[in-house]
């Protein structure tokens, strides 16, 4: 009933349960090709596992079930992959290989398609925040501390502040998913068979080659929750003041969208128009701490292999790209209508004793000017 609300179209089935299953089964042909290359693994079994690597040939419901006796759904995998294969080619699956190895390669492999629509979601958020920092650098609006009016400013400043923010967020995610997800491979206790297979399997799958195994060493998952949490903080910040802002006593703002150009209604009072795209950015930015509190609560693990911290990082990251992804695609819908009442916000002034500009109006160009030129920069 509540998926849609947290979390887009495309991150719901890109963490979604076949792809988790896909992502693993990438790992093993991955680890199969790498050990054709090297001369591990015979040609003619690599290109037979590679082959039965489709997550269409395998029944994930009943996977995911025997995966409990095992605390990891690889055991069941692997033997259901060996099953299949020719039977010159089962010693040659899952080579090298733990079960830590192909989770968490999987884990960057998930979290990197999934980060795909959340920056294109991103990139049309910054780009409207742009667009409205520019097109009401001249828009007078009272400012408001402590939710009491305050002094002047204009929409201009306040949208360029959220834009700030926005692409400050999304550079940090982008670092992260660049540099830091990398490939897992280091056997039962962090020593792989060849130290160049690490480097091969990360070149074969596009991710990054760690300086080591990084089995109980988690400040790359940590990295990307705090990248995570911080869009998801940067977006709520933007719908909280658009929530805010919509109120009938303030009125500055609006959702449109909707039946008739507007937004949500109510099922019991037909004249409200609640902004119902901000709320559901509200929602999912404020589900995330949890989330990436749980995941850095998980960073001291045991010795070389984890006993349940490690378990419990799987679903939560789950959760926590799809709460953010959807606090971007709601971040972005709700933009696209806003509906700005510049006279509304110049009629508010006069409920406040400062009722005149106290700016020089050139100063507050100018850091509107720094803010749209740091967007623009590549």
């Amino acid at each position: 009933m509540f998926d849609e609300f947290y979390a887009s179209d495309a991150v719901r089935e890109a963490t979604g349960p076949v792809a988790w299953l896909q992502a693993m089964l990438d790992v093993e042909a991955g680890l199969a090709r790498v050990g054709a290359a090297t001369g591990r693994v015979p040609a003619e079994a690599a290109a037979a596992i590679v082959e039965h690597c489709r997550a269409d040939r395998f029944d994930v419901t009943g996977l995911a079930r025997r995966a409990v006796d095992s605390a990891t759904p690889v055991v069941a995998l692997v033997e259901d992959l060996r099953a299949a294969v020719p039977p010159a080619a089962r010693p040659h699956v899952h080579a090298g290989a733990t079960s830590q190895d192909v989770v968490d390669t999987a884990a960057m492999l998930v979290s990197r398609r999934s980060l795909a629509p959340v920056r294109d979601d991103l990139t049309a958020v910054a780009d409207r925040l742009a667009g409205l920092a520019d097109a009401h650098r001249h828009t007078v609006q009272i400012g408001r501390t402590l939710l009491r009016q305050a002094v002047p400013t204009t929409f201009g400043a306040v949208a360029a502040g959220w834009l700030v923010a926005v692409d400050e967020a999304r550079a940090r995610l982008d670092t992260v998913d660049s540099q830091r997800l990398a490939v897992q491979f280091g056997g039962p206790v962090r020593v792989p068979a060849d130290p160049a297979l690490p480097a091969a399997l990360a070149a074969d799958l596009g991710l990054a080659e760690p300086v080591l195994p990084w089995h109980t060493d988690r400040g790359r998952i940590g990295e990307l929750a705090a990248a995570l949490g911080g869009v998801a903080g940067a977006l709520g910040k933007v719908a909280g003041d658009a929530v805010l802002l919509a109120q009938n006593e303030i009125g500055e703002l609006s959702e449109g969208g909707g039946p008739a150009g507007r937004g949500g209604g109510s099922s019991a009072m037909p004249h409200k128009h609640n902004a119902a795209a901000a709320v559901l950015v509200v929602a999912c930015a404020h589900r995330a701490p949890g989330l990436v509190a749980t995941l850095l609560a998980a960073a001291p693990q045991e010795l070389q292999r984890a006993a349940g911290r490690w378990q419990a990082e799987w679903g939560t990251l789950t959760d926590l790209l799809r709460v953010t992804s959807g606090a971007a695609c709601h971040a972005r819908r709700m933009l696209a209508g806003l509906q700005v009442d510049a006279d509304r916000m110049r009629a508010n002034l006069a409920l406040s004793d400062e009722s005149v500009w106290a700016r020089e109006p050139g100063a507050v160009d100018a850091l509107i000017d720094r803010a749209l030129a740091d967007h623009k920069r590549p």
